[in-house]
């Protein structure tokens, strides 16, 4: 087995692109901070995930004369980032894939020269299937996330009961909410739709990306897109209908946005590696998780936790890219205000199970992007990804590569169940929602407890809160995906405005 992004992949390599700035601190404005010290910059990021890493890349490429240090607690960079090729199967431990919708992931893939590794999901599978009575049935077409796009899909879909249909369908006559205000998704969705809508079409969708409780789930942080449309023009269904006008194509997918969606030929750890192979020789400290750190005056103090740590560094800037409960430990004797309010940041946490089967074995003709199982099924299963329908190269030919996900907010014990009792679970599930004869020939659990950050009711204005105290402390800054998204692009975006905020403050010192 092999596994990308571990503690090897750190090495710098010479063969990959020069990276081009993306779009910051002018060179006059590096060159006249540079020029007011004898001595480079000292800059530290805590956190070899995707944030972290972006941060450090950032820092790099805006000023490569600073001093970055990365510290890791783990043994390998990525975070849950992870890719692992075993039996000619090609398998994403977490995350498989990453939206286009936003920039910062697929810029971040072309300035590292990866640009020609771009792979998009299979257009002959952009549909969804969601479990009703523990069957599969498909995802009306045009149904979006949240709201239909076309009227007889919905109308014949067996998901839904005739009055589910009708109170679905009056959403286009429901006022619009005026009011700025916060609400739950669930709540959102029943006052748009109606409960069943809810509970057997966007509950599913929306509860296998959040890992969440719906009844919980802030809409403004999540999706506020929805809201927008609402207030614009007074109805989902009226929004929709009117945007797939000018998207005709779009009309036949269903579930998420699948066009939009890309993945690395060499998986998502070639990412990881080839940000690794950008930052200087040292950077990187491994296996290195941090006792504490202090404020001196203008600078940072970092405290390791390993026995063999040689003492305390000093640094002019940190950069916090760890789950927030890390964060919340850290910044407690420093901050108790902005620790209490950063650890009340919850997570939940998923165990994904990849199983590779002979096509024969399944029954199911696995003609769509994988399977959404409402939380009224009462079934363990969140999800199952058809990985290698999803993405070819995933399966040796003749094979099949499935990926399914269970815990989450509402079955949070799944995340850290063993292994044995764990298998023995989904197969006993997979056989009967997919017709699945026999034992896999592949299989490998991950897991991932606390690790999906809840944005519950409010977590915007939490985050406001959270911003402003950490302004009064120079030289800190916040990253990762339990702020402003959970997405790759998202952690991408958060980990290098961090290091463009570093960068922008010291130009501002050295220019007064």
């Amino acid at each position: 087995m092999e596994k990308m992004g571990n503690h090897q992949a750190i090495r710098p390599s010479t063969t990959v692109r020069a990276p081009a700035p993306a779009t910051p601190v002018t060179a006059a404005a590096r060159k006249s901070s540079v020029n007011q010290r004898s001595t480079p910059r000292r800059i530290a990021v805590i956190g070899g995930g995707i944030s972290g890493l972006a941060a450090a890349h950032r820092l790099v490429e805006l000023d490569p004369s600073c001093e970055v240090c990365l510290w890791e607690a783990r043994p390998r960079l990525g975070g849950v980032l992870s890719t692992v090729h075993q039996q000619g199967f090609q398998v994403e431990q977490s995350a498989d894939n990453f939206i286009t919708t936003v920039p910062w992931g697929v810029d971040l893939c072309k300035r590292l020269g990866l640009g020609d590794q771009f792979i998009q999901t299979n257009p002959a599978c952009r549909q969804t299937y969601v479990v009703r009575s523990g069957r599969l049935h498909k995802l009306p077409d045009g149904f979006l996330m949240m709201a239909p796009t076309r009227w007889w899909p919905l109308v014949v879909t067996p998901i839904l009961s005739p009055l589910g249909k009708l109170r679905a369908a009056f959403e286009y006559f429901i006022p619009p909410r005026k009011d700025d205000h916060d609400e739950s998704m669930a709540a959102f969705v029943q006052r748009r739709l109606g409960r069943e809508a809810f509970e057997r079409l966007v509950e599913p969708l929306v509860g296998a990306v959040y890992a969440a409780d719906m009844e919980k789930l802030s809409v403004l942080a999540t999706l506020p897109r929805f809201r927008e449309l609402e207030r614009e023009h007074g109805s989902l269904i009226r929004a929709m209908r009117r945007q797939m006008k000018a998207r005709p194509k779009a009309r036949t997918e269903s579930g998420a946005r699948y066009s939009m969606f890309v993945t690395l030929r060499d998986g998502l750890s070639s990412l990881v590696e080839a940000i690794a192979a950008r930052l200087p020789v040292g950077t990187v400290r491994l296996n290195t998780p941090l006792e504490r750190i202090e404020r001196c005056g203008d600078r940072w103090r970092l405290w390791e936790a390993t026995p063999s740590a040689t003492g305390r560094e000093q640094f002019d800037a940190v950069i916090l890219a760890t789950p927030s409960k890390v964060a919340a430990r850290l910044l407690e004797p420093i901050d108790t205000e902005l620790a209490a309010a950063i650890g009340t940041i919850s997570h939940s946490g998923t165990a994904v199970v990849s199983l590779g089967y002979d096509r024969h074995q399944v029954g199911h003709p696995l003609d769509g992007m994988g399977v959404v199982v409402p939380a009224v099924e009462h079934n363990p299963i969140l999800a199952c990804s058809f990985s290698s329908q999803k993405y070819a190269h995933r399966a040796p030919e003749g094979k099949l590569l499935l990926r399914v996900f269970v815990g989450g907010a509402l079955r949070p014990e799944l995340a850290e169940m063993d292994d044995r009792r764990l298998r023995r679970l989904v197969l006993e599930h997979m056989a009967l929602l997919l017709h699945v004869r026999g034992q896999p020939g592949y299989c490998d659990i991950a897991h991932w407890p606390g690790t999906m950050p809840q944005y519950h009711v409010g977590h915007k204005t939490l985050v406001a809160r959270i911003e402003a105290r950490t302004a009064k402390l120079p030289g800190l800054e916040l990253a990762g995906n339990a702020y402003h998204g959970v997405g790759i692009p998202n952690c991408i975006h958060g980990g290098e405005q961090a290091a463009e905020r570093v960068c922008t403050s010291r130009t501002r010192t050295a220019i007064l």
